[in-house]
């Protein structure tokens, strides 16, 4: 028999019939010739409970196998039982399982199974990264992670927008921060062999890029995984109006902190014909869209997170699901910012403008000046990035922050400079390399048309869902430095 999913098991009517349980033991507890046996096999937070009374056995039981069996079982262990779905006399759950037949399909050994303490600390879970899905806890983040995911393909279908695969492999950088892992098939030892070589031969230091041939490399040119989708994005946006895309990111920032990883996801819109309001119209449709799906997709394993992780996440998610998103100007936040602090507020930073609004005022700009969740446009040009539209001043561009509250910024976004002689004036100023960027700017030459966007942090949005305090702790595999061993 196919096996049915204990989600389903658990809201199905206890009429008798004959039903597979397949999954994994979470504990087996032996009380005076009654055997209860919980089993959880991922599709839901709650676990299903097998009996087997030896007193009393189901008439159908094969009671010798499902005692030899049962010395096999212990938590980890993966089993597949039959039995007959009844009504539940124990408080708690509906139904349970009366045993008819057992099988172990693979042992756990106690003594060697790494999840067999009570509580176990998110480092050492991270370290058994493997494992950790089995945990209440991480399948309960797995299971959110996967509502989210499917969440937000179904705002943007829903929106006519089209969905594409930006390239992971790119030899332009999005953020201009230069924090990027380079892709290479030439040989770092033996470049560093002809570096060990030049250097005695007397070549200086600064000379030793000369060393390299990007050439005789695999793309001919320097090139590196993506910190973004967006610049692609933009492309088939100013063809098919709106699309986005949703797939992994990476940043090579040396940050060993509960905030950064070095692989992530990001979701990034694109939409043609698109101003700044019309951006933030739509970011602010989206974080509601989301938290509702969550609170309504999710709400058992919201629950668990309310109960054991973050206490009274699920009336913050509400709150904010179901506010009004203030919008201010940067200057007019920093000027917040500085009456609060000539008022008594400590900061680290001190706020002022044309400094980027740090974690710290964000927070307090949501949970204390507005008690909501905020979105500050018009960002200083100098603290942002090449392709935002810049405003008529001069000194600032038509970007837009989400910030919420509990961990800040959500959302970051803008609308893109369309004018072709500003964005190369612009690309000169920083002294990037503009044949880097001749496609890009080819969008601005032919049939260029007002286009914004943004990107959210898929792992940044599970975090601020779950209530989880590590980012590294909302995907199955954390990439950060000195970590890339699961």
């Amino acid at each position: 028999m196919v096996p049915v999913l204990i989600k389903d098991l658990l809201t199905s009517a206890p009429d008798g019939r004959k039903v597979t349980v397949c999954g994994w033991v979470r504990t087996v507890r032996d009380s005076k010739g009654l055997v209860f046996i919980h089993v959880n096999d991922g599709s839901c937070f709650a676990s299903i409970q097998l009996t087997f009374d030896r007193n009393n056995p189901s008439e159908n039981a094969d009671t010798s196998t499902i005692e030899k069996e049962l010395k096999k079982l212990s938590t980890g262990a993966s089993l597949r039982a039959q039995g007959k779905l009844i009504e539940s006399p124990a408080s708690g759950q509906a139904v349970e399982v009366i045993l008819e037949n057992l099988e172990c399909l693979g042992e756990a050994r106690p003594e060697e199974y790494p999840l067999q303490k009570n509580k176990m600390s998110m480092e050492y879970l991270r370290e058994n990264a493997h494992l950790r899905a089995r945990t209440n806890t991480f399948g309960a983040v797995y299971r959110v992670r996967n509502q989210m995911a499917f969440a937000v393909h179904s705002f943007f279908q829903e929106r006519g927008f089209v969905y594409i695969n930006a390239p992971e492999i790119t030899c332009s950088d999005c953020e201009g921060a230069g924090e990027m892992f380079q892709v290479t098939t030439l040989s770092l030892e033996k470049i560093a062999e002809m570096g060990v070589k030049a250097g005695a031969g007397g070549m200086k230091i600064q000379d030793a890029h000369k060393i390299v041939d990007y050439s005789k490399d695999f793309f001919g040119k320097k090139a590196s995984l993506t910190v973004s989708g967006q610049l692609e994005a933009e492309t088939l946006a100013t063809a098919l109006s709106r699309v986005y895309t949703f797939g992994p990111t990476f940043r090579a920032e040396n940050s060993n902190t509960p905030r950064h990883l070095a692989e992530f996801w990001m979701i990034e819109p694109e939409m043609a014909f698109y101003d700044l309001n019309d951006d933030m119209d739509i970011q602010e449709d989206f974080v509601r869209y989301l938290l509702n799906w969550a609170l309504t997709k999710c709400r058992s394993d919201l629950e668990f997170f309310d109960k054991r992780v973050q206490p009274g996440l699920i009336d913050a998610l509400t709150k904010v699901a179901g506010a009004k998103f203030v919008r201010i100007s940067y200057t007019d936040a920093i000027t917040r910012l500085e009456e609060a602090e000539k008022n008594g507020a400590k900061f680290e930073f001190k706020p002022q403008w044309g400094c980027d609004i740090a974690t710290e005022h964000e927070r307090y700009l949501t949970e204390k000046i507005f008690d909501g969740p905020v979105m500050v446009f018009n960002y200083p040009k100098e603290i942002k990035s090449f392709y935002m539209k810049q405003n008529e001043d001069g000194k600032t561009v038509k970007a837009v922050d989400v910030l919420v509250p509990g961990i800040g910024e959500l959302i970051g976004g803008s609308e893109r400079e369309e004018d072709y002689g500003k964005l190369l004036a612009e690309i000169k100023r920083r002294n990037m390399d503009e044949t880097i960027y001749d496609w890009y700017l080819d969008l601005r030459k032919f049939g260029t048309v007002p286009h914004s966007g943004f990107g959210l942090g898929f792992e940044r949005l599970i975090r601020y869902v779950t209530g989880m305090e590590n980012i590294r702790d909302v995907i199955p595999y954390p990439r950060a430095p000195k970590l890339a061993d699961f």
